[in-house]
């Protein structure tokens, strides 16, 4: 992940009109608590604890809101084109790549885990408090994002670049977010991710599409080339280009409502439902269409790369209010 680091300033306006009325008119949606998150920790080697439906943010975030409805951006098109017409959808998470299950690794913990500081690279950009990581974290081998989620505060913990070196936990930015709240970083800020959005919430992860068998959520994407802005809730750009036909982070696009999903696996009509229904955000930079999820040894591998029958073309962009470019 490259980043520029210095802040982009300016005013951000978001479709918000949109967002609450459409909210407004839906019926109100029923999630798992925290007495029903199983308990801390991780399960038995490559199997994640199971959040048992629980929404991560109130369900009027933006990544929580059903954007199947909302009109299409008129310049969404040269966007698609940049990312990739017949560039595939990749499933960047599954089972077993060269022996153990591949993806964003997570971990729940309970109030009772002890904190500790976190040195960071770029201080002035992360959230500098003590964070509940355990000794054993799991660290993605890419990026090293290290994701810990308070069951019990309700709590996210995200560290970008993180390293662990005689007993202290030292990171490039660390960002925490309350999920019970739709506070936003502010502006201009980074976060564990490139666009300053939370990791976490994007995931696609098995416990949601094998057991809940629905995702209540926007997805997590990146692609190779973007420009210097962003968009609302993303807050943060990581690139110098100022090639308007590349897309900002933050991008919000959606499965087109007429793709046939029903000769796809089971679990991935649960994702290509979400899909249709919540879209996915730009969130970094990466391999174009790289969909991320939490591996897990159950995955089955065979049947997420079906999801690679998807091209970009089968995507469209949803209104995306102004782009900030500084």
């Amino acid at each position: 992940m490259r980043r520029n680091a210095a802040v982009a300033v300016g005013a951000v306006v978001f479709v918000a009109g949109i967002v609450v009325a459409h909210f407004l008119l839906r019926p109100a949606r029923s999630f798992g608590d925290a007495a029903t998150v199983k308990e801390a920790g991780r399960g038995p080697a490559g199997v994640n604890v199971t959040l048992a439906g629980r929404l991560p943010f109130p369900p009027d975030n933006p990544w929580n809101v059903d954007i199947s409805s909302w009109p299409l951006e008129p310049e969404g098109d040269k966007y698609i084109a940049s990312i990739g017409l017949d560039a595939p959808l990749h499933p960047d998470f599954g089972a077993n790549y060269k022996g153990v299950p591949y993806g964003m690794p997570y971990v729940v913990v309970s109030r009772d885990q002890p904190r500790m500081p976190v040195h960071f690279d770029w201080p002035d950009e992360s959230d500098q408090c003590y964070y509940p990581i355990p000794p054993d974290a799991p660290i993605e081998p890419g990026d090293k994002h290290v994701l810990v989620i308070d069951r019990d505060r309700w709590v996210l913990y995200e560290l970008y670049g993180a390293r662990k070196a005689d007993d202290r936990w030292q990171a490039a930015s660390g960002a925490v977010y309350d999920l019970n709240s739709n506070a936003a970083r502010p502006e201009g800020w980074t976060s564990a991710d490139a666009a300053g959005l939370p990791v976490f919430p994007g995931l696609i992860r098995y416990d949601e599409v094998m057991e809940q068998k629905e995702i209540h959520h926007a997805l997590r994407f990146t692609c190779r080339k973007t420009q210097r802005a962003f968009i609302f809730p993303a807050r943060h750009r990581a690139s110098k280009s100022k090639d308007a036909s590349l897309p900002p982070m933050g991008l919000r696009v959606r499965l087109k409502a007429s793709f046939d999903i029903s000769g796809f696996p089971a679990c991935d009509q649960v994702i290509l439902k979400a899909l249709k229904q919540y879209g996915m955000f730009l969130a970094d930079n990466g391999g174009n269409w790289f969909v991320s999820g939490a591996g897990d040894a159950r995955w089955s591998d065979d049947d997420l790369q079906a999801l690679k029958k998807v091209k970009g073309s089968d995507f469209e962009v949803v209104l995306i209010g102004n782009v900030i470019a500084k």
